[in-house]
This record gives C-alpha cells, sequence and structure tokens, in this order.
C-alpha cells in the first residue's frame, strides 16, 4: 500500500462510493451556494469592532497613512489583532493599504472619513454601536422569538424592552423628511399639522421648516414630549383631535402586497420581532388599521429609500 498524492485524495472514493471532494465541499461552508450568508455577522463585527476601537477616527484625525504597529499602538491593542483587523476592514472597502515602500501603511476612505469617524457630521458611528450592542444581541434569539412571539430584551440585557425602547425615542437623529413630505399632495401648508409618536420632534421640526404656514403639534407619551421641547421653545400640551380633512402621516416601510419582499423590509419586521413584538406591514393591512381607526382615504407610496410613507385623512 501506499499513500495517495494530492490529486488522488481529491479524487478519490470513500465507502459508498461517495467522492472525497464532495465530503470536502460539504465541510467548507464557503464552498456552497449563498455561503456568504454563513459568514455575514462576521462582516458586521468587523465594523463594529474597528468602530468601537477607534480605528477609523484614528486614521481620520493622522496627518498621513500609518503603519499596522503605528495604529496598535495609538488604540492601546494588540499588534497582530489590529493587523489582522485592518487587512480585513481593506478587503471590505472600508480602508486603504499603500503598500509600496516595502511596508503596508493604512488610511481612511472617503466612506470612513464621511460616515464611520465620529466628527463627522455625516456620521453613522453612534448608530453602529448601537446595532453592535444592542440590535445584535436580539438578533441572537431571533429562533426563541420565533418560538414565542416576544421580544427578546430580557434574554438579551436582562431588562424589558419598554426601558430601552424609551432611550431610542429620545434620539435626535435628523429625519429624512423631504423625500417623504414630497410624496403627497397633502396641502401641509394649513394651518394644523399634528406629528403623531413625534419623538424627539425632528420630524416635525422639519415639517414647520419646510411649510411654514403650518402649526405643529407633537403628541407622544409624556416623557418624549418632554424631550420634543428642545425642539420648540414653547410647546402647549393639547389632546389630538382631527378636524374634517385632517390627516395622518405615518412613515414606516412597506411590504410588497402579498409580504413576500422587499428583503430590507422583512429584516425590519423580523427586528421589530425580536425587538418590539411588532411587525411591518402591507398597504391593505394599513389600510385595515387605518379604516378602523375612522381614516377614509388612506394613501400609500414608496419612496425608494428604507422608509415609505402612508397618508390617511378623516
Amino acid at each position: 500500500m501506499h499513500a495517495a498524492g494530492p490529486q488522488q485524495a481529491l479524487t478519490g472514493t470513500l465507502a459508498g462510493d461517495q467522492p472525497v471532494h464532495s465530503v470536502a465541499c460539504a465541510l467548507d461552508p464557503c464552498s456552497t451556494p449563498k455561503a456568504h450568508l454563513w459568514v455575514a455577522f462576521s462582516s458586521s463585527e468587523v465594523l463594529f469592532a474597528a468602530c468601537e476601537l477607534g480605528v477609523f477616527d484614528l486614521l481620520a484625525e493622522a496627518p498621513g497613512p500609518l503603519s499596522s504597529a503605528a495604529v496598535a499602538a495609538g488604540l492601546g491593542t494588540s499588534p497582530e489583532g489590529t493587523e489582522l483587523l485592518l487587512d480585513t476592514c481593506v478587503s471590505l472597502k472600508l480602508l486603504r493599504v499603500d503598500t509600496g515602500g516595502g511596508r503596508a501603511l493604512y488610511g481612511s476612505t472617503e466612506l470612513s472619513r464621511r460616515y464611520l469617524a465620529r466628527n463627522s457630521p455625516t456620521s453613522q458611528h453612534h448608530i453602529l454601536l448601537y446595532l453592535a450592542k444592542t440590535t445584535y444581541l436580539c438578533w441572537g434569539h431571533l429562533a426563541q422569538a420565533v418560538r414565542d412571539g416576544k421580544n427578546q430584551y430580557v434574554r438579551a440585557f436582562g431588562v424589558p424592552s419598554e426601558e430601552v425602547f424609551a432611550a431610542i425615542y429620545r434620539t435626535r437623529t435628523p429625519v429624512r423628511a423631504l423625500s417623504i413630505f414630497c410624496r403627497f399632495d397633502a396641502g401641509w401648508g394649513g394651518p394644523s399639522t399634528s406629528s403623531g409618536t413625534g419623538c424627539s420632534g425632528a420630524l416635525a421640526r422639519e415639517c414647520a421648516s419646510l411649510y411654514p404656514g403650518c402649526y405643529v403639534t407633537v403628541f407622544d407619551l409624556p416623557e418624549v414630549v418632554r424631550t420634543a421641547r428642545r425642539h420648540f421653545p414653547v410647546l402647549e400640551e393639547a389632546r389630538v383631535s382631527f378636524r374634517e380633512g385632517g390627516g395622518l402621516l405615518v412613515i414606516e416601510s412597506l411590504l410588497d402586497a402579498d409580504g413576500r419582499g422587499p428583503l430590507t423590509t422583512q429584516l425590519f419586521s423580523l427586528n421589530m420581532l425580536v425587538q418590539t413584538e411588532g411587525r411591518e406591514r402591507t398597504p391593505a393591512q394599513y389600510r385595515a388599521l387605518l379604516a378602523a381607526a375612522g381614516f377614509t382615504d388612506v394613501q400609500c407610496r414608496r419612496t425608494g429609500g428604507p422608509y415609505d410613507a402612508v397618508l390617511a385623512r378623516k
């Protein structure tokens, strides 16, 4: 007997005439169809870790490209781990590398300077940390959420979802209101507009700036309305009522009519499940909900972005 060479090993057979290369492919997740889904979470973790460690901040503030050793020294991280992280960021197009001169020097990309460095006015740094520390952990319990139909905050953090979700409502993240309001000929310039679940008042503020002739009322939970005062120095407490012809604007991601797409909205819907026990809806489902509340004229509009718009009138 003699040992098989490499080519023989790849083309040999096992018991039951199963080719060895078939077994090898079965053991290698990267060789299967849709293999990227098996390890997609790893790419997210690379981005999250680089944000948490301050990689993008350090490189954005540096006078020029830095070696991995210099980055490790600046961050207080291990040289080997830092080099591995930097090289993976380069492969993900989050950073660039210059290997001229016999050594690798790492620098920012336009994307990392604009969206990943925390001092950029368009930075996504903090939402990425939220995704890493909150959303990601909840998604780790997706199977349990499907089993029991409940949000997973208690399992992930040991606290009920109400405590964490209230903090989300206090955010002052800018709202892309123009793409929402321009979807309807709604007569926003009229004397009165109400912003439902107004959060910090950011959406209401944008509405008022686009249509100076309208009077905007934010209604939400008491602690949320208190936060909205930062946008509006004078805010009268009032119950919400709709005059004839008044409208309610709902900003959400719309599912297709059959509920089987788009993929982004389906993922949003699962995210609502694991975090709030909620879900996204189809236009027909929104029409049914709003009709039950007395709204008759319901218009649904796609914006081309992640969030769509539903306008309902009394």
